[in-house]
C-alpha cells in the first residue's frame, strides 16, 4: 500500500496518445464498427471448384493476377501483376512474399479474419490453397474474376440501369 502522502502513481503507458479529444483515425473508427467474419470456404475447400483448382495449380500467375486486379480495384491490370508475381518467382523461388500481401488487402476490404494463421503463413505454407481461397471468396462475393475489374464494373452499371427501368403499366379494363 502507499502512504497516503505519497503523489498518485503516473498512468501506464498504453502507447494510446493522451489527447482524449482528437477524433479517431478513419482507419480504426472503420475497424471498430465492422466485426470480423469468417471467410466464406474453407482454406483446403479447393476442390469445391475444380476449374480454380486447376488454373490456380497450373498457372497461379494468373490466378494471382485476377486477385490483385480486384482488391487493387482495377489500378494494377491482371497481366502487370502476374507478370511481377511469375518475375519475383523466378527470381528468388518465393512469390508468396508478394501474394501474402494482397491477402492481407483482401481481408482488410471484406474484414475477414486472418485464419488459420497470419496471411504470410498461410502463403509461405500453401500458396496454392491460399490463392485457390481468395479466389473463392471474391467469386462468392458476386465478381467475375474473368472479366477484370472493369468488367464488374460495367456489369454492375447494366444491371442498375436494367433495375431503373420501370415496368410497363398494365391497362385497367375499360367498358
Amino acid at each position: 500500500m502507499r502512504p497516503p502522502s505519497a503523489p498518485p502513481a503516473p498512468p501506464s503507458a498504453t502507447g494510446v496518445p493522451a489527447n482524449q479529444h482528437a477524433p479517431p483515425s478513419r482507419a480504426a473508427s472503420s475497424l471498430s464498427h465492422h466485426a470480423l467474419v469468417p471467410w466464406s470456404t474453407g482454406l483446403c475447400d479447393c476442390c469445391d471448384n475444380v476449374n480454380i483448382c486447376c488454373l490456380t495449380c497450373c498457372c497461379p500467375c494468373v490466378a494471382f493476377g485476377r486477385i490483385a486486379e480486384i482488391v487493387d480495384r482495377g489500378s494494377t491490370s491482371c497481366g502487370v501483376s502476374g507478370a511481377l508475381y511469375s518475375m519475383i518467382f523466378c527470381m528468388s523461388g518465393c512469390s508468396c512474399l508478394y501474394s501474402c500481401f494482397y491477402r492481407s488487402k483482401l481481408r482488410g476490404q471484406y474484414f475477414l479474419e486472418e485464419q488459420p494463421c497470419t496471411d504470410c503463413c498461410v502463403h509461405w505454407c500453401c500458396e496454392t490453397c491460399s490463392l485457390c481461397q481468395e479466389y473463392r471468396e471474391l467469386e462468392n462475393r458476386g465478381l467475375d474474376l474473368s472479366i477484370g475489374w472493369h468488367g464488374n464494373l460495367e456489369r454492375q452499371k447494366r444491371k442498375a440501369a436494367a433495375a431503373d427501368i420501370a415496368p410497363p403499366i398494365q391497362q385497367g379494363m375499360k367498358n
